[in-house]
């Protein structure tokens, strides 16, 4: 056998060897792979029904086999139930996000009355794609311009 064929040879054995020790040390693993952002686009006061609109979060966990939830922050309001956005000169424009379509349940941190995603248990390994409902009540005076908010999302598993 050439030098060659011995040096492939032990580097096999090497990361057999690693293959076996990795499952001690191998941990469970979630990440963010994707948010497509809530864009409310252009919001009329004068409007009568409510401005909804919609984004979501993919996911991917893997060799994580226990249930896990995720969790929304209240954002620049410090609460969930009434949600704002800030705009020009400090006005606000109240909103809020939901896990249902029908925008029933208020995504937060399960006090409160807020509900959050999950428990789920993930689907190893694959994208997994979670809706984001979102609403801006109907017949708010507020100036034009901007408005935004930021919000934390929190996965625990």
């Amino acid at each position: 056998m050439s030098r060659r064929g011995e040096a492939l040879g032990v580097g096999a054995l090497v990361l057999a060897g690693l293959c076996l020790l990795a499952p001690g040390q191998a941990r469970a693993t979630c990440q963010i792979r994707s948010v497509v952002g809530l864009n409310f686009a252009t919001y009329t006061p004068i409007a009568s029904l409510p401005l909804d609109t919609a984004g979501s979060v993919t996911y991917q966990c893997l060799l994580q086999l226990t249930p896990m939830t995720i969790d929304l922050s209240p954002g620049h309001s410090g609460t969930h139930a009434n949600r704002h956005m800030r705009g020009p000169s400090s006005n606000t424009l109240s909103y809020n996000l939901y896990v249902d379509a029908a925008r029933l349940l208020v995504w937060g941190n399960g006090t409160s009355g807020t509900s959050r995603y999950g428990p789920v248990i993930p689907i190893l390994a694959l994208d997994v794609t979670v809706p984001i409902y979102g609403r801006i009540p109907a017949q708010q005076s507020v100036p034009a311009g901007a408005y935004s908010d930021t919000l934390v999302m929190t996965m625990t598993f």
